[in-house]
């Protein structure tokens, strides 16, 4: 039986060790921190815009639990907020614990506080991963799902400080580049030539902060806008965010609140001397990150270069997902490319044929097309997402963008790729 290591136990590493284990392999997730899902601590948005589609894709194609999962802790469904639609919003204080039983049931093996620094090689090939302590953690493939925020230096050279956000370097380490101690150079994004990296895109209040009428309309709608005084108005935010779905001007013009559990605040940052000022928020406090008066954490400080099987380039065995594989904004992006990496990463250990997924789906096409604009020269300015921006006009125009679930299931099922993820490689290899 092979034996994939996954590198990174956010939504991305998740997808990952659940596509691989469905495929037949030994998994093994090392989570340098305390909890799984990384930034879906915090991020609590499902379903949105062309969301919705890779959803249920990935379902279709055989790998849809998390999004189950998610479905089953939402707090809200249908929710419609500015520039969104159909939004399904899951309670992020309850959904790291299914996640982590649902993982733990399949026999997925998870070690926390086990941070990875550094790779031994035999050629071209990661024989092992070293963890902080010394450790070598022997593994036939590899997929690296570490994020691309952190360490403290990047966010205090290229933003505000360490916003002490759910990240914690701090406390855990900093995150490393398996991908660079492979010997590849990584790509960083840029929001000029001389800046680098992006802004994450909102902050999160404590919803017990926030005054009875507020609180009550988010429990009962999920969603709250309030217009800002002209005074408030920062328009400059919209150009530092990671996420340019969100780069509309009722971003600007509004405080916009979604209900996960906290109120999630979709914008980079708030004076809380300011925030205070309006009414409904005159006790208000950050709940992450807890310098969100003052900034957010820098993102896409480290991404691989990748093929569209999610193979690094560069190294015989390791693949990537989530933000390490591209400038790709959410938590659906970040799961549905874990699931291919970690499909492949099971091939490529029998020595198959690796899966690409077509461009017929948004999922294959979203992939594709990140590779393709990378090799741009403007490609490293721009994030892309299913939810909004550059990509979600093309699904539009592409007609890639569905909301029936049936035509989607069809579409899949056209393509002959239904269930393809459900598929045990090891038990029918040879057959």
């Amino acid at each position: 039986m092979p034996k994939v290591v996954v590198i990174g136990g956010g939504w991305a590493g998740c997808g990952a060790a659940l596509a691989a284990k469905k495929a037949g392999a030994e998994v093994l997730i090392l989570e340098k921190t305390d909890m799984l899902l990384g930034c879906g601590l915090v991020g609590g948005i499902m379903r949105n815009n062309g969301r919705f589609t890779a959803a249920e894709e990935a379902i279709a194609l055989g790998a849809g639990e998390l999004f189950e999962i998610a479905d089953a802790t939402a707090r809200h469904r249908n929710v419609n907020f500015p520039g969104h639609f159909h939004a399904t919003l899951y309670d992020v204080t309850r959904i790291e614990p299914r996640v982590r039983n649902f993982l733990l049931k399949l026999g997925i093996e998870i070690r926390f506080q086990s941070r990875a620094v550094d790779v031994k090689m035999k050629g071209k090939r990661i024989t092992s991963v070293v963890l902080a302590d010394g450790e070598e953690i022997e593994g036939d493939v590899f997929v690296e799902t570490t994020g691309s925020s952190g360490p403290i230096g990047n966010c205090i050279k290229y933003g505000n400080g360490c916003c002490m956000c759910v990240q914690r370097c701090p406390a855990f380490g900093p995150r490393v580049s398996i991908s660079k101690k492979a010997g590849v150079e990584d790509l960083v994004a840029k929001r000029t030539p001389e800046l680098y990296g992006a802004m994450s895109g909102s902050c999160k209040l404590n919803k017990d902060s926030l005054g009875d009428d507020l609180r009550r309309e988010l429990d009962e709608k999920g969603v709250v806008v309030v217009e800002l005084p002209e005074e408030y108005i920062r328009k400059e935010k919209l150009s530092m965010k990671v996420c340019q779905q969100y780069a509309l001007e009722e971003y600007a013009k509004s405080i916009v609140l979604l209900d996960t559990g906290h109120a999630k605040l979709m914008t980079p940052f708030f004076s809380l001397d300011e925030l205070r000022k309006i009414r409904g928020f005159e006790s208000a406090r950050f709940e992450d990150p807890y310098a969100g008066s003052k900034g957010n954490s820098i993102r896409y400080m480290s991404m691989a270069p990748r093929d569209d099987f999610m193979k690094v380039e560069g190294v015989e065995n390791l693949f990537c997902a989530g933000e390490k594989s591209g400038p790709i904004v959410g938590h659906t992006e970040a799961i549905c490319t874990g699931i291919l990496a970690g499909h492949n990463a099971v091939r490529k250990a029998l020595n198959m044929k690796l899966l690409k997924l077509p461009r017929e789906l948004a999922i294959g096409d979203m992939i594709a097309f990140v590779n393709e604009e990378l090799k741009k020269p403007d490609g490293l300015y721009k994030r892309y997402t299913f939810a909004g921006a550059l990509y979600f006009d093309r699904m539009k125009k592409l007609g890639l963008y569905l909301t029936e679930r049936e035509a989607i299931r069809e579409k899949v099922k056209q393509l002959k790729l239904s269930g393809i993820f459900n598929e045990n490689l090891v038990m029918n290899e040879g057959k």
